[in-house]
């Protein structure tokens, strides 16, 4: 099974077995600061969502409209999270893994499924351990409707925390950069120091909180 990683084979294996696909991705394992978000979709076959493809080929308004779509036409669909704190204890692999086990046991939860009749398909090469049949499939986001959907919903609850916490601290622009590691967050770092939504054990932040300690009136 391992080497499946084209839809059709997938999908026929699946359906020789009676299990559901539910996909998964996350968002945010490389922004500097906030949570990583993952979602999971559970979607009807055949699939009656138009338009879905990888989160980061459509425009903020096209994700909206198709995250829309999701919430009101997929079996089940569902966003998790991994805090700041769970980054910097576990690292950012780690916690995207976590995030990815919450959301699919929300999907199972919505459902009433049980593990046994599902197999979880996840953007990438690594998948957590947890107890499900699963597999990694490189550039699923662009191959999967339901890894397709789950990108989409992460990226918008992302955005969306983004979007909150930009009214939170102003200085930072984090509805512009979106918490990524671009010229213009850090500089405001740089300008302002790290806040408590940074991720501690990300370098550029823990080198901008080491400036404020040597500079306690920074």
């Amino acid at each position: 099974m391992a080497r499946l990683q084209e839809w059709s084979e997938i999908q026929a294996h699946a359906a020789q077995l009676g299990l559901q696909v539910i996909g998964v991705d996350e968002a945010g394992r490389g922004p500097l600061c906030g949570p990583v978000v993952a979602g999971a979709a559970l979607l009807n076959q055949p699939n009656t969502i138009d338009g879905l493809a990888c989160s980061k080929t459509l425009t903020a308004k096209k994700r909206d409209t198709l995250a829309s779509s999701i919430h009101e036409h997929a079996k089940a669909c569902a966003v998790a999270h991994a805090t700041v704190e769970e980054i910097d204890r576990l690292n950012i692999l780690q916690a995207s893994l976590l995030a990815m086990w919450r959301a699919v046991d929300s999907v199972l939860a919505q459902t009433g499924l049980k593990p046994e009749q599902c197999l979880i398909v996840v953007d990438g090469n690594k998948l957590p351990k947890w107890p499900y049949q699963a597999l990694a499939v490189v550039k699923g986001d662009t191959k999967i409707p339901a890894i397709s959907a789950a990108s989409i919903l992460a990226k918008v609850a992302r955005d969306e925390w983004c979007k909150t916490h930009a009214l939170q601290y102003p200085q930072y622009e984090l509805d512009v950069h979106m918490g990524y590691p671009t010229a213009r967050h850090m500089a405001l770092l740089r300008e302002h120091g790290a806040t408590q939504v940074h991720r501690k054990s990300f370098r550029p932040v823990r080198e901008a909180l080491e400036r404020t300690q040597q500079n306690p009136s920074f």
